[in-house]
């Protein structure tokens, strides 16, 4: 049997086409997706990549760390401008002890070293010449003064018989005579005794100063003449420094000032002293003057001939902060120093006084208080507003 298809009606939708449209449909749509998410994304970074060129994010300055030796922490204190000096040590008292007569030296009491009291017995020579003179002119004396008396009575008896006119005027005058020559005796024959008990008592060798026995000069059973040397003495109690000066430097000198001044062996022990007086000449060869000045020794561990260095403060300042010259700059024109606040570097204008180039430091005026701290030497790349980093000094 033969079957035939019938043509469609316009009122129902063919049915195998259907599928076709559906997927181009589907095709079209999935097409404009993806076109649209590629526009997006292109969009997005080529907006994106001229904001990032634009604002950079900057990087965080860098923090100079500092060492001890870069730093300095102000102090205040006077500042003294000195001038240096150096010399030897003498004693301001010394004496050579001498016999004032002749005589055998029967001891001495006192040895080198020994520490000796002004009138203190040092030596005893034989005194037994001594009092045979004393007793001699003590014999001479009572003569003088037994021709006095019978001089006194003689030119009283003439006196008497002068009033009765049994002698002359002339007889009278020379009785009286004769008692004026009696007198003199007598005062000549006292003085000699004065002598003679003097040079007995001299006999007897006393200290004319306190201090120390530098030299003996004469040993017991040694005799002695006159201005013969006994012994050597020396007051260590005060000394004297003779200090060379250059002549170019006594007009900075005055008396009163102060002197500071070490001795070698003494573990930097300082001694003090002041200026008493100035040599008015130059000595011969060197162009320099001699400063005399003033040195207590109470303790007596100084002695004689010592060499000694030291300093002569020729200025002295009130209480004011000092500055190392290493953190004073010029910054136009003006003088400043780097301080150190809340960890930056600050530009600090500064006024200055008095320098001292031995010691290295200087004065500040005005514009600093002890207690800061400042850059003590330039540091290359360290300016002001520099951020540093300060040394933990705890440890």
């Amino acid at each position: 049997m033969k079957i035939e298809s019938l043509p469609l009606s316009a009122d129902q939708p063919a049915t195998k086409p259907a599928p076709r449209r559906r997927a181009k449909v589907i095709a079209l749509s999935l097409l404009a997706v993806a076109l649209a998410g590629a526009g997006g994304y292109a969009l997005t970074h080529r907006t994106a990549a001229p904001a990032q060129a634009a604002a950079p994010t900057p990087a965080p300055a860098p923090v100079q760390e500092l060492s001890v030796r870069d730093i300095a922490r102000v102090e205040a204190r006077p500042l003294a401008i000195t001038l240096p000096v150096t010399g030897s040590l003498m004693p301001l008292a010394q004496a050579t002890v001498k016999s004032k007569v002749s005589g055998i030296v029967l001891s001495t009491a006192v040895q080198e070293g020994v520490d000796v009291r002004a009138g203190q017995v040092i030596a005893q020579l034989d005194p037994a010449e001594a009092r045979a003179r004393v007793a001699q002119q003590q014999a001479m004396l009572a003569d003088a003064q037994a021709r006095l008396t019978m001089a006194k009575k003689n030119m009283s008896n003439s006196a008497s018989l002068l009033k009765q006119n049994f002698i002359a005027q002339n007889a009278y005058d020379t009785s009286a005579n004769a008692v004026n020559l009696a007198q003199a005796a007598v005062d000549s024959a006292r003085a000699q005794l004065d002598l003679a008990r003097i040079a007995l008592a001299d006999t007897t060798i006393h200290a004319p100063l306190s201090g120390v026995v530098s030299r003996r000069h004469a040993q017991a059973g040694e005799k002695l003449s006159p201005d013969s040397p006994v012994f050597s003495i020396v007051d260590l109690k005060h000394l004297t420094l003779d200090a060379q000066v250059p002549a170019s430097d006594i007009p900075r000198i005055q008396v009163g000032q102060d002197v500071q001044f070490k001795v070698d062996g003494f573990d930097g022990r300082n001694f003090t002293g002041k200026v008493a007086r100035i040599n008015p000449a130059t000595e011969t060869g060197s162009r320099a003057m001699i400063v005399y000045v003033d040195v207590a020794n109470p303790d007596g561990v100084l002695r004689a001939g010592m060499f000694a260095k030291g300093t002569i403060v020729t200025e002295k300042s009130n209480v004011h902060p000092l500055l190392p010259l290493g953190a004073v700059r010029k910054d136009n024109g003006r003088d400043v120093v780097y301080r150190i606040a809340d960890g930056k570097v600050v530009a600090q204008p500064v006024k200055l006084g008095l320098r001292n180039q031995d010691e290295g430091v200087v004065e500040a005026l005005e514009g600093v208080d002890a207690g800061m701290t400042v850059l003590a030497v330039p540091l290359d790349g360290i300016k002001p507003g520099s951020k540093v980093k300060l040394p933990d000094t705890k440890g």
